[in-house]
């Protein structure tokens, strides 16, 4: 009941703006003819000027309403567009009949052109009433709630999808963080093992090579005791045995 009350005061609203510019239109063109006469137009502009300030007014109620309407779902978003153009150029036609009201240099045949294209009808259709979509004609007001707030449930379940995609980017984002984090651990880890293996092989070469120089040695040692034994076992009272000691020694 009260959303069928504010509907009739948005139609009731435009028609009386409507015809308020068409008014003051007309009013405009007899305070041009009467100065041209050379007549007083004196109550006439003040008329125009009472008749402007009320169709301020009325464009800024229709304004309010068609902002509670919208805000409130009671009209599609489309109706909405649809009924801010007509608020635009009701908008347009008022600052027009301002500037052929205060002769601020505005071409008078165009002015006409704009505001006067029905003065020959004045009873002005309210296009409010027409020019409804094909999705919400017929509908009342609790069918076009109804229909509206699917449109938000859906908008907000493909909203909640959304969500949840990037709930997952998100999870596979820090995953794949956590898992170079530990590859790089497995790479320091590596390199130091890596490290310590070339260290002890440089301790193991140098080891080797100790060892190879000691086999040498001993080497030449026993080689010298082998000959020297077999010289004096051809020549035992030659060669003394004090002397197989003194060239192993020098061997060595």
């Amino acid at each position: 009941m009260v959303e069928a009350s504010l509907e009739y005061i948005r139609l009731s609203t435009y028609d009386s703006t409507c015809y308020i510019a068409q008014e003051i239109a007309e009013k405009i063109q007899q305070r041009n003819q009467c100065e041209r006469n050379g007549e007083s137009t004196t109550k006439l502009t003040v008329a125009i000027r009472i008749l402007l300030q009320n169709l301020k007014e009325k464009i800024t109620l229709l304004k309010d309403l068609l902002l509670r309407a919208v805000s409130t779902h009671q009209i599609t978003q489309l109706e909405g567009d649809r009924r801010q153009n007509l608020l635009d150029d009701l908008v347009t036609r008022e600052r027009l009949l301002q500037a052929s009201y205060k002769n601020d240099g505005t071409e008078p045949d165009l002015i006409r052109s704009s505001l006067m294209a029905k003065t020959t009808n004045r009873i002005v259709s309210n296009p409010w009433l027409f020019e409804e979509p094909e999705e919400t004609r017929g509908l009342g007001f609790d069918d076009l709630r109804q229909q509206q707030q699917k449109i938000i449930q859906e908008q907000d379940a493909g909203l909640d999808a959304l969500s949840s995609i990037i709930s997952r980017q998100k999870q596979m984002g820090q995953e794949i963080g956590n898992e170079l984090d530990e590859q790089n651990e497995i790479i320091d880890d590596l390199a130091n093992l890596v490290e310590n293996t070339d260290e002890r092989l440089r301790n193991q070469t140098r080891q080797v090579t100790i060892v190879d120089k000691k086999s040498s040695s001993c080497v030449i040692v026993i080689g010298v005791a082998l000959w020297k034994r077999e010289e004096y076992l051809k020549n035992p009272g030659v060669i003394k045995s004090k002397d197989i000691h003194k060239n192993i020694f020098k061997a060595s």
